[in-house]
């Protein structure tokens, strides 16, 4: 599917069920939003979707599959629609008595050869790692879209599991909001053995409205040439996205890396 030289499009976005937040006081002032039908919302993905659709393949955090505060519209499959993806995967992650159905969510303009749900480990459950293989052969690419814990124990053990995960693969994507700096996530990585590269945009992408922490991020195995990166300012969410083009490298076709997948 993928060829050589082909150049893709990336973006990392949590999408914080597609509240629209301007201040640190919105955390209080518009809490009820997280568990509750909010009028705008419908208004806000649109706009998201139409953001979001001159990209080839989109990492979504902090979307719901369908509670009562999204009025049980699967959010992920909404974007896909909107947006003009023929091809979405969703990971629900924790589901808070109907009212919310924390997801985690990939939308793409290819077609997948499978997904798989990882949850990660942590002391509280409910954070997930979901895995997209695209395309064949050497031209084969693995896609997680990762929404990390807010505890450093938990990230640790988080991070030595994706990299555990992917250490055999020979192209990989990992996109997420890792709720912690890149320089603990290279560490993490480092400790395994995982061989990585970003580009060196490190602009912070949280919170929106004043940047100070690069929390969302896009690493990429050594294999994969990376074009560009940029963080948008896009007017919903708390978090800014991220974005990335990368190229496929030329090289000569051969099977891909078999390895055993977790369920």
């Amino acid at each position: 599917m993928f060829k050589q030289n082909q150049r893709i499009k990336l973006l990392s976005y949590n999408l914080q069920v597609g509240i629209d937040s301007h201040r640190y006081r919105d955390y209080v002032t518009q809490s009820w939003r997280h568990i509750l039908p909010d009028s705008k919302r419908a208004n806000n993905l649109r706009r998201a979707a139409d953001w979001l659709s001159s990209y080839d393949i989109v990492a979504l955090q902090e979307v719901d599959a369908g509670s009562l505060r999204s009025q049980f519209i699967n959010q992920v499959a909404y974007l896909a629609d909107q947006g003009g993806f023929p091809h979405y995967h969703q990971q629900q992650n924790r589901n808070v008595a109907g009212l919310a159905a924390h997801s985690n969510g990939m939308l793409s303009k290819f077609a997948s050869s499978h997904a798989i749900h990882h949850k990660l480990p942590g002391r509280i459950p409910g954070r997930g790692a979901l895995e997209v293989t695209f395309g064949t052969g050497s031209q084969q690419v693995l896609v997680l879209s990762v929404h990390l814990s807010l505890s450093h124990n938990a990230r640790k053990l988080q991070l030595k599991y994706i990299a555990e995960l992917l250490k055999d693969i020979p192209h990989f994507v990992i996109m997420g909001d890792m709720n912690c700096p890149t320089d603990q996530v290279s560490v993490e990585f480092d400790k395994v053995g995982l061989r990585v590269k970003q580009s060196g945009n490190n602009s912070p992408t949280f919170p929106r409205w004043n940047p100070k922490y690069c929390f969302d991020q896009i690493w990429v195995s050594e294999s994969l040439n990376i074009i560009k990166s940029e963080v948008l300012d896009l007017g919903v969410s708390d978090h800014r996205p991220i974005a990335m083009e990368i190229e496929i490298p030329a090289i000569n076709d051969q099977p891909s890396i078999p390895r055993q997948f977790l369920n």
